[in-house]
């Protein structure tokens, strides 16, 4: 083992010049995202094109990008995934960041080739996931943030898998993958990648108003010791939304620690600390990762706007706001004003300013400024620095060359002669006469020679994929293996038309057509069942027995099915592992699993058992329905965001039978975090909430005040979650989701 193990430091790249900060900074990777089916679909992102001349940048100086394909998808985006994961196998980035069961199944079962990441809204959180998460086929899981440090180290100890854990950067209040208020609250699904943040928003109850749902941000460097020792593989820096200058003060500061031995690290904090004051954010915490941090993670008094405080708007104009500066500030600057009701603010780029009524370049702190701007801001607002000018990537990006065409090879090679012949592409097989010797030791094989062709000194063609079969053991002197290789390439540019060359994914992607073709409905049970979900509606356990039994799913004694909870600490999977075991002996046989880590506990008595996907474990296609059946399910229930129109599609190729949610009141927000509001508040639009703070798992669930419900479906089951609502709700209202069913 290493003694001074050093993770890889990834870095945000929510823009291809952001990416290029990144690596200038010291990155060691970056994650991006296309336009489409990334969790950030609010930034910049890249365009194809792009996103290849970054990847091949990356490469040739030793860097890694991963590319995120991180969001649920509907039935009728299924071709479109198909049509991205065979543009992303030709790019080849170094890995897929995917939560969608549906888009991890297409690119494991048709595109083998790309390597795969969990990412954090998958939501695995202990070991149990990470059991489950290796034979889903990923090879790195980015975990839960809301795992603890100990709880990281109990997690390190029980995998092989890669492990990647953010370290700086916005928090979300909610357990990853399992927030709906966004959602709820204007169709705007953060689960999709449009996540308007009603969690920085603020809110009114009978105790007070304030920002019950905003966390402070991550900071890790006082951490970073006790990663490194953990032998983390991959630290992450939150911060797609953000600006070049964030990226590069942040990657910059912990690239510096980073490469320190863990003694050093200790010694160089206050440096660290000045660096990432220029990466303008809220207060700094350490998260989850610690108890006390936890339990101040939220100030209600705070506003949910990240920056540096810079003044109040003390006059509006059509053309711009004025303000008093308390804080220096200047062009290229970017500025957010804050209403005071809490609600989105407006974000500016400084292009022109007056002080003291003269055009000017920069205020300094007690200065009358006037900010030029065409955009709508709220007297009395709050004014935040929320970047700086920085420098211009612009040429940079303009001269990173063109994609190379990637050629793949065939290669047979004895002792008499070299022979490659080329698969993707119309050129005439290669041949060169060779008189090799028998190695002594271990002659030439198939990597050595993929590394000397890899060397095409060519501007139009690269090395793809490469196969080589050697026939004997036979020593290839460097310096011939050099002059082949050259005059290989030479034959390649002179034979050969970029134009020419063809992707190979084309069989892959008429196989999916094919198979997706041949999907057909699952049958119903011959007698439809309507599943009920019921709950102690507040009545004391019989006996202690009862009450744990309670603290770690949702059981009545009179019935026949259990409710697994979405969130099991480590410290508490055997108490449910029992507890799932005492179920069957009182023969409950049907168990609602809601977290993918569940699944791990029946290893031992899955023929006992019949298992349901259940809210909030999202299945929102069919592919995703396949991976469900495959895993052993022999039922789901429709993701709670999609439309009818997405359902019924959903419902012509589902390979088990598909449930709705159609009466209740679901959870929209489920955290470790102390909420510092309890019981009913509301938000300044009238829409009502209740907080609920669990005593058993210490979690706080948000739920919608009404019951919501939709119509019946056919051909569907139904679900009535009875759990926190009654059977006939006086006041009722459609699901909101996505505008589904207004």
């Amino acid at each position: 083992m290493q003694t001074n193990f050093i993770p890889e430091l990834l870095a945000p790249a929510g823009s291809p010049a952001c990416a290029l900060a990144a690596f200038e900074a010291g990155a060691d990777a970056v994650y991006a995202g296309l336009a489409k089916f990334n969790a950030r679909e609010r930034g910049e992102n890249f365009t194809p094109e792009m996103m290849g001349r970054i990847i091949d940048f990356a490469h040739r100086n030793g860097k890694k990008v991963y590319v995120t394909l991180n969001t649920l998808v509907k039935e009728s985006e299924l071709r479109e995934v198909a049509e991205t994961l065979a543009l992303l196998s030709d790019l080849a980035p170094d890995a897929l960041l995917v939560q969608d069961l549906g888009i991890l199944r297409m690119a494991r079962e048709y595109f083998p080739e790309l390597k795969l990441h969990a990412s954090t809204q998958m939501g695995f959180h202990n070991s149990a996931g990470l059991r489950v998460a290796e034979t889903l086929g990923v090879e790195r899981v980015v975990l839960e943030r809301q795992v603890t440090m100990s709880e990281l180290a109990q997690l390190r100890r029980s995998t092989k898998l890669e492990l990647e854990c953010f370290v700086h950067g916005a928090l979300c209040c909610s357990l990853s993958g399992s927030c709906y208020f966004s959602s709820f609250l204007g169709g705007a699904s953060g689960n999709r990648g449009k996540c308007k943040q009603p969690c920085r928003r603020r809110y009114f109850a009978k105790g007070g108003n304030g920002f019950f749902f905003s966390p402070q941000d991550l900071c890790g460097i006082e951490l970073l010791s006790q990663f490194k020792k953990l032998h983390i593989e991959s630290l992450k820096i939150e911060g797609r939304l953000r600006q070049c200058d964030y990226v590069s003060a942040v990657t910059s500061a912990y690239r510096k620690l980073l490469d320190l031995s863990e003694e050093e690290i200790a010694g160089h904090l206050a440096e660290a600390r000045n660096e990432l004051s220029h990466a303008y954010g809220r207060r700094w915490s350490h998260g989850f990762y610690t108890a006390e941090s936890t339990k101040t993670l939220i100030r209600q008094d705070a506003f949910g706007a990240s920056g540096l405080r810079c003044g109040t708007v003390e006059s509006v104009r059509d053309n711009g706001f004025g303000f008093t500066a308390t804080c220096r500030v200047g062009l290229g600057d970017r500025l957010r004003v804050q209403p005071p009701t809490g609600d989105d603010g407006v974000a500016v780029t400084l292009t022109k300013i007056f002080v003291e009524n003269r055009a000017a370049t920069r205020a300094r702190q007690g200065e009358r400024i006037f900010v030029c701007c065409d955009k709508p801001v709220a007297m009395n607002g709050q004014v935040f620095k929320i970047g700086e000018s920085t420098g211009d990537y612009t040429k940079q990006l303009a001269a990173l060359p063109e994609r190379r065409a990637k050629l793949n090879f065939d290669v047979q090679l004895n002792d008499r002669k070299l022979v490659v012949k080329c698969l993707n592409a119309p050129l005439k097989a290669w041949e060169k006469e060779l008189e090799l010797a028998a190695a002594r030791n271990a002659g030439c094989d198939e990597a050595q020679l993929a590394r000397e062709f890899a060397h095409s000194d060519s501007r139009v063609f690269e090395l793809g994929k490469w196969h080589a079969e050697i026939d004997g053991n036979w020593f290839f002197p460097a310096p011939l293996l050099k002059e082949v290789r050259r005059e290989f390439w030479q034959y390649v540019a002179s034979a050969l038309d970029p134009r020419q060359v063809v992707g190979d994914t084309g069989v892959a992607l008429e196989k999916f057509r094919r198979d997706y073709l041949a999907l057909t409905p699952a049958a119903l049970p011959e007698k439809s069942v309507e599943t009920v979900a019921l709950c102690f509606d507040g009545a004391e356990p019989a006996n202690r027995y009862a009450r744990r039994a309670m603290s770690v799913f949702e059981l009545n004694k009179l019935s026949t099915e259990a409710i697994l909870p979405e969130f099991c600490p480590e410290n508490q999977l055997g108490a449910l592992k029992k507890a799932i075991l005492a179920a069957i002996a009182r023969k409950v046989t049907r168990f609602r699993v809601t977290s993918l880590y569940a699944l791990a506990l029946f290893d031992d008595c899955r023929d006992q058992v019949t298992l349901v996907a259940s809210f909030p474990l999202p299945a929102a296609n069919s592919m995703a329905f396949c991976e469900l059946a495959k895993l052993g399910f022999t039922q789901a229930m429709a993701h709670v965001e999609l439309d009818r129109a997405s359902i019924e599609e959903l419902q012509q190729h589902a390979a088990i039978p598909v449930e709705l949610y159609r009466h209740g009141r679901p959870s929209l927000l489920i955290s470790r975090a102390a909420i510092p509001v309890d019981g009913y508040f509301h938000d300044k639009r009238g829409n009502e909430f209740e907080a609920v703070h669990d005593r058993f798992d210490h979690l706080t669930r948000i739920y919608p005040a009404k019951v919501v419900s939709i119509p019946r479906l056919a051909g569907t089951l139904d679900f009535y979650d009875l759990r926190r609502a009654n059977w006939k709700a006086p006041e009722t209202t459609p699901f909101n989701f996505d505008g589904a069913w207004e």
